[in-house]
């Protein structure tokens, strides 16, 4: 991608889309910032075009030809119908309590749902399907996938609405939304995973015996991976609220980080042995780089 300035960068910083009035905003400031620099550079790895047609073949039936399209290109077009889009995603959000913990500013929800609302503002851009579901310890919301002029803001509306709250049971509800899809598609899931790590690789590996493709954002605050506290803390569990414990954090840093690491170690090589594509965010990371790993896989 092209060198960009500060100014571009903001597009994509965390803090700085936080401030943005409402969820429509930032996820397009993250999507047409992302194919500002993208069509600035000289990089054919991703497909950017976003034609709401595709080029007339041999055997299309003359009626669906778009004549419009053809006095103003000189080409035949077909315009493309809902039930022929190219894919149809399925956007997993983590609702659950554990996402709202934050200590820079942004809570791993308000990241995951602007990562979500860009995907989604992003994939429905390209003439896909996008729908995205919420849950916790059960379905909080199912909006179906559809590619229809519009839909981004029925998705952003439920994103908005949602507020984290409940308990974790990620392997559980994965495993009931994968009975629920009627069709192969793209599985985007966007989450903490603080939760049972086989549970939830094992709903994972059942989306892709599906036929699915999956990719996973692991999304974790820095704090939590990092430990960086000094003195004797109170450790209040977000999901179990009667559950706390006091620690010297630097008593426990070493083994601590040891464990987050052994945790998100397992997790990249089990995803990465199923074909399921696995980026670790904390939520300082620039949307961007989420995007951009999007882009790489659907190119």
């Amino acid at each position: 991608m092209a060198a960009m300035n500060d100014g571009d960068r903001s597009f994509f910083d965390p803090l700085v889309l936080a401030r943005l009035s409402n969820l429509y905003l930032r996820a397009r400031c993250v999507v047409e910032g992302l194919m500002s620099g993208i069509h600035r550079s000289r990089s054919k790895g991703f497909s950017v075009e976003f034609e709401e047609h595709r080029e007339y073949s041999p055997g299309d039936e003359i009626r669906r030809i778009d004549w419009k399209a053809l006095g103003k290109f000189d080409r035949y077009f077909i315009k493309e119908t809902e039930d022929e889009t190219n894919l149809r995603a399925y956007l997993l959000l983590d609702a659950s309590a554990s996402m709202d913990y934050g200590s820079n500013g942004i809570t791993k929800f308000e990241y995951g749902s602007i990562l979500t609302a860009s995907l989604a503002y992003l994939i429905l851009r390209q003439q896909d399907a996008a729908g995205v579901v919420t849950f916790s310890n059960r379905i909080e919301s199912f909006i179906p996938p559809k590619a229809k002029r519009g839909y981004v803001f029925e998705i952003l509306r439920d994103l908005e609405a949602r507020r984290p709250s409940g308990e974790t049971d990620a392997g559980k509800i994965l495993q009931e939304i994968a009975g629920k899809m009627k069709r192969r598609g793209l599985v985007i899931l966007v989450s903490d995973l603080l939760d049972d790590a086989e549970k939830i690789l094992k709903a994972l590996r059942l989306f892709r015996f599906n036929g699915n493709d999956v990719i996973v954002f692991h999304i974790m605050d820095s704090a939590e991976m990092e430990l960086p506290f000094d003195g004797n803390i109170l450790f209040e569990d977000m999901e179990q609220v009667d559950l706390k414990v006091t620690a010297d954090p630097q008593t426990i840093r070493k083994v601590y980080r040891g464990v987050v690491e052994e945790f998100i170690d397992h997790l990249r090589k089990e995803c990465h042995s199923n074909s399921i594509d696995y980026q670790l965010l904390s939520t300082s990371t620039p949307l961007d780089r989420a995007l951009v790993s999007y882009l790489s896989w659907r190119g």
